[in-house]
């Protein structure tokens, strides 16, 4: 799944202790492991090499530059939602020609920017939106190309907030009117709508509904190959699981087994945009024990990281595996599960400092017992955990660590009390 291993009972990323790292730069912190990051990019590279493939990776999930421009170096492509995003990939030094940009609100200003910067397609979420990127590329003088985003109706069986790929959604349009869009668009001179973009959701857990949604569009493609329409890729969107639990989720070969067969000899490029499956695994949260405290039948162990630093489990329900960074063998987790049974343990709300009852990182979980001051990991916490997290409550954002080997660097210092107010002044 990871780098994050115990040796001796004590946790290490890579072969740093990260003890090690909350001595000298505190807590909460996230810390990432590079040598994750680049596993789970070059397996998905490696499960389509047989197909004509662009994987970009998406930024929204872990966006910090400096693990983008590692990622570019490693031949990935990039996923955008906005210009800010956009910005971040051209710091990191991105090819612009493997730029996918989404999302159904972008503004004038991040099309004219997307537009200069020569970025490899456009995904189309509605009619509306291709007319106005028509009449912005036609008066700059650009040309771009484009990619429908159409909804297969396929649901993933998912949070109802990750789902996005069925008819009532505000993403994309329907599959059935995608062939009037076409007629209506697809001539242009200026935007070269030439490939059909599907996004089913994110944490996906079986390869089923991609089967399903991919055979739904490559009949679309056929018909409109048929029309007279030249459609050269397909983008499959992310959504792909991630292991939160120990073997939890398809492997990127185990998706590609089901979807290479599908696409061989289609004459068509192959656009991917994992997030969570490339980052998930690759960074855990490190928080510090400040109290615990009974209340009624329950034992609360209150940490320093807040839902503020972390928010999945209260937004998604999500699940985070969690345990302390240095424990006795007889605690050692031999998988990553809710349901972990070694004697010993305790159950108990692992809860943050936040004022809300909302504030939580798990709820009636079995932990090998701690203390205060003992250090507890949340692992997994590397998909949409810094990027989701905000300055509630006037808490600072948190370091971000990056492991490398037997080295680690900070790559985005910790906030302090100035930083939360400079804007204000």
């Amino acid at each position: 799944m990871d780098r994050f291993d115990y040796i001796d009972g004590k946790l290490f990323a890579e072969d740093v202790p990260v003890s090690r790292i909350a001595a000298e730069v505190s807590t909460p912190v996230y810390i990432y492991s590079k040598a994750t990051f680049l596993d789970h990019l070059n397996k998905v590279q490696a499960a389509y090499s047989e197909l004509d493939t662009t994987i970009c990776y998406s930024i929204k999930a872990c966006s910090n530059i400096n693990i983008l421009k590692f990622l570019a170096h490693a031949g990935s492509g990039f996923d955008i939602v906005s210009g800010g995003e956009l910005y971040r990939a051209q710091q990191a030094g991105a090819d612009m020609s493997k730029i996918v940009y989404a999302g159904v609100g972008k503004t004038d200003k991040e099309i004219l920017e997307a537009l200069d910067a020569g970025i490899g397609y456009f995904n189309i979420e509605s009619e509306e939106e291709l007319e106005n990127i028509i009449k912005l590329a036609k008066e700059s003088g650009k040309k771009t190309k484009a990619a429908l985003r159409v909804n297969p109706d396929v649901d993933p069986k998912t949070h109802t907030y990750t789902t996005t790929g069925k008819k009532e959604s505000k993403f994309g349009v329907d599959i059935e009117r995608a062939r009037r869009v076409f007629t209506q668009y697809g001539k242009d001179e200026n935007v070269d709508l030439c490939a059909i973009h599907v996004h089913l959701g994110s944490a996906g857990k079986t390869v089923d509904p991609y089967v399903e949604a991919l055979e739904k569009t490559l009949e679309l493609i056929d018909q409109l190959r048929d029309d007279g329409f030249r459609v050269e890729a397909v983008d499959l969107g992310g959504g792909y699981g991630a292991d939160y639990g120990t073997s939890s989720a398809p492997s990127a070969a185990k998706y590609a087994q089901a979807i290479v067969p599908l696409l061989k000899g289609k004459d068509l490029k192959l656009i991917l945009e994992p997030g969570a499956s490339i980052a998930a695994n690759a960074a855990i949260m490190l928080t510090k024990v400040l109290y615990l405290k009974k209340g009624g039948e329950k034992k609360f162990v209150i940490v320093d990281a807040g839902m503020n630093d972390l928010i999945r489990p209260l937004l998604y329900d999500a699940y985070h595996f969690i345990w302390p960074a240095e424990i006795e063998e007889k605690f050692m987790p031999g998988r990553r599960s809710k349901e972990l049974e070694i004697d010993g343990t305790e159950v108990v709300d692992i809860v943050g400092p936040i004022c809300e009852g909302s504030d939580f990182f798990a709820q009636g979980r079995s932990l090998a017992p701690v203390k205060r001051g003992d250090l507890i990991a949340v692992f997994s916490a590397g998909a949409y955990g810094y990027t989701m997290s905000s300055n509630y409550n006037s808490r600072p954002m948190l370091p971000e660590v990056l492991v490398d080997g037997d080295k680690f660097t900070v790559i985005r210092k910790r906030q302090n009390y100035e930083n939360l107010v400079e804007l204000e002044k």
